[in-house]
């Protein structure tokens, strides 16, 4: 499924136009910056906590030393933050069925 495609179902189940429907999902799930609910507060920091779905948080990783394989350098990877999801259990128990 893609947005448009979500868009056209979650304007269906709610009652929305499409339009109105895109831009909710953009608001939530945007990656622009300044943009999207779930972005901004990763952004912070923060963990997003939607109840029955999921957890949506971040990781950092430290740097470290790896190897070109091409050339067999040694090369430091830099240290990287990065966003993690870990679904709840009912997600994980419909999925799983």
């Amino acid at each position: 499924m893609n947005k448009t495609e979500m868009a056209k179902k979650l304007a269906k189940k709610a009652d929305l136009t499409q339009a109105k429907a895109a831009e909710v999902i953009d608001a939530i799930f945007s990656s622009e910056p300044g943009d999207g609910i779930i972005a901004v507060e990763l952004d912070a920091g923060r963990k997003v906590a939607i109840s029955g779905f999921g957890t949506f948080g971040t990781k950092s990783r430290a740097a470290r030393q790896g190897r070109n394989p091409a050339t067999g350098a040694t090369i430091t990877i830099a240290a990287k933050t990065y966003a993690t999801f870990k679904p709840a259990k009912g997600l994980r128990d419909r999925v799983a069925d």
